[in-house]
């Protein structure tokens, strides 16, 4: 049995984790009130991800922010 060495939490992190969401996303999210195509307007870009932004419905123009690299698609009433 060969036993590797440890990998400390950050380490593996920095190898497994995208930092934010993927452009590519795009194509296959939409606007959750009206189904409608997403505009990306990106703030902050890390190694191709988009870290910070705002999706914004080219229909009903609803606007859904991208913060820690995660967009938040609930509907505005919905949000915290």
């Amino acid at each position: 049995m060969v036993r590797r060495k440890a990998q400390s939490f950050a380490a593996w992190r920095v190898n497994t984790y995208h930092c934010g969401m993927q452009p590519s996303l795009l194509e296959i999210l939409c606007c959750p009130m009206c189904k409608g195509d997403l505009e990306l307007k990106v703030t902050t870009e890390q190694d191709g991800d988009i870290v910070t932004g705002t999706l914004i419905c080219k229909e009903c123009r609803e606007r859904y922010p991208i913060e820690d690299g995660i967009p938040n698609m609930l509907p505005p009433d919905q949000r915290g």
